[in-house]
C-alpha cells in the first residue's frame, strides 16, 4: 500500500474532495488515470483482431466515467488492458499513466504492486471472482497483507469487519468465517466490492457489476458502490450497458463503436443533447419505465463491423441512416462540437444534429401499431388463459431409505388471473418469486395440477388424454429467454420451422408456403432458410424462435425473459416486432420480465409476485403511475432512468437484505420482513402485519372523487394487498443523491 494513503475509516464530516487534499492525493486538476492512444490487437486464426483503436481519455479523482456500448465494442477489453490482465497474446500499445506512472509494459510482477492497491476492479460474475474454498474473511485479509505486510492480524481482522459492515453485510463478524456459495448473488458481489476497495484505491474499475442481479439488489449495490467512492474518494471507470445506470452514476460518459470512442464528454450534454447518430440510436432504444406515452422504440439495424480488418471509412455508416461517400472517405476522429469544446463527436455531420433534432426522425422509427381489440372494452373480450388458484408446493424431505418431510416450499401459491384477446399481460417480480413456476404449471396440461388453468375453452382437468394436450399446446406456443439454447444447432432455419407444421400434419407443400410467410412476418430474408442458427446474429435468433413459436396460429404466446440476452439495440427491434405481431395477429402474450421499462412498453396489464403470491395487480398504467404495495414501489424506484437529472434527484427506496427462502416464508404479510412502510409503523400496527395475511383488495376510488362524481364511480383496475398502503417509508431505506460536488474538469 502507498505511504500516502491511510488504512481504515475515514472522516465523514469531510467531502470526497477534501480528504483527497488532506490525504495529499492530487492537486487540483490532475488527473489520476491517464489514457492515451490505447490500442489492443489480438492475433487469430483468421487474422488481427482490432478490439480497441485509439482510446483516450482522463481520470479525475473523485469523478465517475461511464463507458457503454454494444456488445464487441471494446469495453472490457480496454478495462482489462488498464488492468494488465490481457493474455500474453494480445498486443497493448499505448499509454496508460496511473498518477504520472507507466504502467504498460510492466511485468505481472509489477503490476501486483498497484493491482488491488491503487488500482482496484470488481467483476461481473462474483461467484466465479471469488475463491470457493476460503471464506470471505480470509479473501478480505489476503487483499489487506499483500499491500500491507507490516499490519498486524487483529488489525487486519478489525479492517476486515469494517469492510463489510461498510458494504452492508449484516453481522459482519460472523460473516467473515462464511464462504462464497454461503452469500446471495447481491451479498457477493458485496464483497467483491469490499475486497476492492480494502486498500482505498485511486481508481476503482467496474465491470458490469450489476449486470446479472435482481432489480432491487442492483439498487443496493450501485448504493454501495456510491457509498464506497464517498469513502475512499476513489476516481471510478463504470462499464456498463444501461444508460439508466449511467445516467445515475457517473459524471462525464464515452460511448465506444467498433473498438473507438465515438462520443465523449459530460453525461447532461450527451443525453440531452447527443450529437453521433450511434449515440442517439442507443438513447432512442431504450424503454422508460416513467413514461406512459406509447411510442415505437429505435431499432439500430444491422450488426456492428468484423474487426479483424480496421474499417476505411466511418464505421457505424453501414447501419447510419444519415450516412453519405462523403462518410466512406475516411474515419473521421473526435472534434469539438459546436456548442461546447468539451463534448466531442466522431461525425462529420455533428453540427446539424444539434438542438430539436428528433432520434425518431433520424432513425424512422415505425409507427405505433393499433390492434382492432383496442378500441373493444376489456370486460367484452374472449378470454384466452384462465388461473384459478393455482398451486405448486414442493415437499421438502430428509433422510436416505427412508424419507420424512420437514418442510414444504410453496413456490406458487394460489394464484388466479386471466388473459383476454389482444392483450399482453406481464409477470414481475425478484428472482425466486414464482414466475417461472407460474409458466411451467399453465405449460404442464396436467389434470392433477393443484388449481386449474383454462386455455382456449379447454381446462387442464380435462386433459387426461394425448388429443386434448395436443389441442392445448396448439393454442399455447413459448418463446424462451436464450434463442441460442432454444434453437437445435444441426438444424437449418428451415427444418426448425418446419418441425412443428409436420406435428400439426401439413403435407409439404403447405409447410414450405407457411415458412416463407413466417420468415416474412418476422422480419427475416426468405432465402436464408436452409442457413443454420449460428450463422444468424442475436436478435436474427430470436425472431427464428418467435417464428417457430406462431407456426401454428396460437392464441396466446409465453414469452419468457424474451429480450434479456439482447443488446439495447436490438431488443428494440424485437420488442418492435413484438408489438407488430400482437395488432396484427390478434395475439395475446404472456410476459415473464425482470425489466419493468420493458414491461411498462409492451404490457396492457401486469401482476407483481412475491414469494408465491400476486401481491399487486392490474392495468399497467395503473399500477405503475400509482403503486400501492411498497414492494411495487420498491421494484419501481429501483428501475434507472436514462435521464441525469430526474436519476440524480429521485428518491430511491433500497430494500434491506435478499428474498426469503420459500422455504422459511414469514407467517402474515410475507414483505414484513423487507417491508419499508412495516419499519416505519409503529408496534401495534406492525402486529398486524405479522400476524395476518393481507388478501388482494380493489383500489377504491378516493372520497374526494367519489364526491366531486354525480355517476357512480367505477372501480380502478387495480388490486393490492396491503393493510398501510399510504404508510409512510422508514428514512433508513430512502435514499436520494445530492449533486456531487466534483472538482471542475
Amino acid at each position: 500500500m502507498s505511504s500516502e494513503t491511510t488504512t481504515g475509516a475515514t472522516d465523514p464530516s469531510q467531502s470526497t474532495v477534501e480528504r483527497l487534499h488532506v490525504a495529499g492525493l492530487h492537486a487540483p486538476g490532475d488527473a489520476v488515470l491517464s489514457v492515451r492512444d490505447l490500442n489492443v490487437r489480438f492475433n487469430t486464426e483468421n487474422g488481427v483482431v482490432h478490439a480497441v483503436r485509439g482510446i483516450d481519455f482522463d481520470l479525475l479523482p473523485g469523478r465517475t466515467l461511464g463507458i457503454v456500448g454494444e456488445s464487441g465494442s471494446g469495453k472490457s477489453v480496454t478495462s482489462l488492458a488498464i488492468m494488465g490482465l490481457l493474455a500474453p497474446t494480445a498486443e497493448v500499445t499505448g499509454s496508460v499513466r496511473l498518477k504520472g506512472r507507466e504502467l504498460l509494459g510492466l511485468s505481472d510482477k509489477a503490476m501486483c504492486e498497484y493491482r488491488g492497491n491503487e488500482l482496484a476492479m470488481v467483476f461481473q460474475d462474483p461467484l466465479s471472482s471469488l475463491t470457493p474454498v476460503f471464506t470471505v474473511g480470509t479473501q478480505i485479509i489476503e487483499a489487506l497483507t499483500i499491500h500491507n505486510p507490516t499490519m498486524s492480524k487483529k488489525a487486519k481482522e478489525a479492517r476486515a469487519v469494517e469492510l463489510l459492515a461498510m458494504v452492508g453485510i449484516p453481522s459482519p463478524k460472523d460473516r467473515l468465517k462464511a464462504f462464497p456459495h454461503e452469500f446471495s448473488g447481491g451479498m457477493r458481489q458485496r464483497v467483491m466490492i469490499a475486497i476492492a476497495i480494502a486498500n482505498n484505491p485511486r481508481v476503482l474499475i467496474a465491470d458490469e457489476p450489476t449486470t446479472a442481479l435482481d432489480v432491487t439488489i442492483q439498487a443496493q449495490v450501485l448504493e454501495v458502490l456510491h457509498k464506497a467512492q464517498e469513502e475512499t474518494g476513489a476516481a471510478v471507470v463504470m462499464i456498463t450497458h444501461d444508460l439508466g445506470v449511467v445516467a445515475g452514476m457517473a459524471d462525464d460518459i464515452m460511448v465506444m463503436y467498433a473498438g473507438k470512442p465515438v462520443e465523449t464528454g459530460a453525461v447532461d450534454h450527451i443525453y440531452y443533447n447527443p450529437r453521433m447518430p450511434y449515440t442517439m440510436g442507443l438513447l432512442g432504444a431504450v424503454p422508460r419505465v416513467d413514461v406512459a406515452e406509447k411510442s415505437s422504440l429505435v431499432p439500430i439495424e444491422g450488426m456492428p463491423p468484423n474487426l479483424l480488418q480496421a474499417p476505411t471509412g466511418c464505421s457505424f455508416a453501414p447501419r447510419c441512416p444519415l450516412a453519405s461517400d462523403a462518410c466512406l472517405d475516411g474515419e473521421p476522429a473526435l472534434a469539438p462540437v459546436a456548442d461546447d469544446g468539451l463534448h466531442r463527436a466522431a461525425c462529420i455531420k455533428s453540427d446539424s444534429l444539434g438542438g430539436t433534432v428528433d432520434v425518431r426522425d433520424v432513425f424512422a422509427a415505425p409507427p405505433v401499431p393499433v390492434s382492432r381489440f383496442d378500441a373493444i372494452p376489456r370486460a367484452e373480450r374472449a378470454t384466452v388463459l384462465q388461473l384459478t388458484d393455482v398451486r405448486k408446493h414442493f415437499p421438502l424431505t430428509r433422510g436416505a431409505l427412508i424419507k420424512r418431510r420437514i418442510g414444504t416450499v410453496k413456490a406458487v401459491d394460489g394464484l388466479s388471473f386471466d388473459i383476454r384477446e389482444g392483450e399482453c399481460f406481464s409477470i414481475v417480480g425478484e428472482s425466486g418469486s414464482g414466475k417461472t413456476t407460474t409458466l411451467l404449471e399453465i405449460m404442464e396440461f396436467h389434470p392433477d395440477q393443484d388449481g386449474e388453468v383454462v386455455i382456449g375453452g379447454l381446462s387442464n382437468k380435462q386433459a387426461a388424454d394425448a388429443k386434448t394436450k395436443g389441442r392445448m399446446r396448439r393454442e399455447l406456443q413459448m418463446v424462451f429467454q436464450d434463442p441460442t439454447g432454444a434453437l437445435d444447432p444441426r438444424f437449418t432455419v428451415y427444418e426448425v420451422l418446419a418441425e412443428p407444421l409436420q406435428n400439426a400434419g401439413m403435407d409439404r407443400a403447405a409447410i414450405k408456403k407457411r415458412i416463407m410467410e413466417l420468415m416474412k412476418l418476422v422480419g427475416l430474408q426468405p432465402d436464408h432458410v436452409n442457413r443454420f442458427p449460428n450463422q444468424f446474429s442475436g436478435g436474427q435468433r430470436q425472431r427464428i424462435g418467435i417464428a417457430r413459436a406462431l407456426a401454428v396460429n396460437p392464441k396466446l404466446v409465453v414469452l419468457d425473459e424474451p429480450v434479456s440476452a439482447l443488446d439495447v439495440s436490438v431488443q428494440a427491434g424485437v420488442i418492435n416486432l413484438l408489438d407488430q405481431l400482437r395488432a396484427e395477429l390478434g395475439l395475446s402474450y404472456l410476459l415473464v420480465a425482470h425489466d419493468l421499462s420493458v414491461v411498462r412498453h409492451i404490457s396492457n396489464r401486469v401482476a407483481v409476485m412475491y414469494l408465491g403470491k400476486i401481491v399487486e395487480i392490474g392495468a399497467v398504467d395503473r399500477v405503475f403511475d400509482n403503486p400501492r404495495h411498497p414492494y411495487t414501489r420498491a421494484l419501481l424506484s429501483a428501475i434507472p432512468v436514462p435521464d441525469p437529472h430526474l436519476e440524480r434527484t429521485r428518491e430511491r427506496i433500497i430494500l434491506q437484505g435478499d428474498l426469503p427462502s420459500p422455504l422459511q416464508a414469514p407467517k402474515g404479510c410475507n414483505f414484513a420482513t423487507r417491508c419499508p412502510v412495516f419499519a416505519a409503523l409503529p408496534p401495534a400496527k406492525q402486529e398486524k402485519c405479522l400476524t395476518l395475511e393481507p388478501l388482494l383488495e380493489a383500489a377504491a376510488p378516493s372520497a374526494a372523487v367519489q364526491v366531486l362524481q354525480q355517476a357512480p364511480v367505477p372501480v380502478p383496475d387495480q388490486q393490492f394487498a396491503c393493510f398501510y398502503p399510504d404508510g409512510e417509508i422508514d428514512e433508513d431505506m430512502l435514499v436520494v443523491h445530492e449533486p456531487a460536488d466534483h472538482l471542475a474538469p
